[in-house]
């Protein structure tokens, strides 16, 4: 970097995973070429009346905004599940999951399984033990995260790629990918590299899934 010149300011990204009984979340900040991991965690509710549930996912999520000031807020969309009352009860976690960043002034981006899937790994079918193993090399951490952590990491690194510098993001994307595909350089090869390292990761998990 030449003299005198700073960094832009990092943009700082919250992610949730929504659950009843778990709601994950994880913080990454962007700045410049980079993603930087700040925080992640789960939720956990304890059993109840569905109201108290709801308020204990409201009250954890604003005490996280409270303490690392995100910039922005990312979550999950629901799918349809074959469990009509399981995805209600789903939509509900999501929303008290939304209300904690709207009511803090965060901005709220959605993104569906799929599309977080596929910025992180190429493609959209990928387990929950690659998920973590992507989000663990990408942030480059020492372990992987808890996997409901590494989903809500997951959407965070997600927005980050669709918004502000998605150009700088999607790089360092395919940095990560190059440890499997080396010489990798266009996006779509990108996109291979993910996946063949989603396949390695899987082989090196003796083909199991969570």
């Amino acid at each position: 970097m030449a003299a005198g010149t700073t960094l832009p300011r990092a943009r700082r990204i919250l992610g949730i995973d929504p659950g009843l009984n778990r709601t994950g979340y994880g913080i990454v900040d962007v700045q410049g070429a980079q993603l930087r991991w700040v925080c992640a965690g789960v939720v956990r509710v304890p059993a109840g009346e569905l109201p108290e549930r709801l308020l204990c996912i409201l009250q954890s999520l604003g005490e996280v905004i409270s303490q690392h000031a995100p910039d922005e807020a990312c979550v999950e969309k629901v799918f349809v599940n074959v469990n009509p009352q399981s995805t209600l009860l789903l939509g509900q976690a999501r929303g008290a999951a939304i209300c904690a960043a709207v009511s803090a002034g965060l901005p709220v981006h959605e993104y569906t399984a799929l599309q977080v899937k596929k910025a992180m790994t190429g493609y959209g079918h990928a387990d929950k033990l690659q998920m973590q193993k992507m989000v663990q090399r990408v942030l480059a951490l020492d372990e992987a995260p808890a996997t409901d952590a590494a989903d809500a990491l997951a959407c965070a690194i997600c927005h980050a790629h669709a918004s502000g510098r998605p150009r700088s993001v999607a790089l360092q994307l395919a940095a990560a990918g190059k440890a499997v595909s080396a010489g990798t350089r266009s996006a779509g090869r990108g996109r291979s590299a993910w996946r063949a390292l989603s396949e390695k990761t899987l082989a090196a998990s003796g083909g199991k899934t969570r």
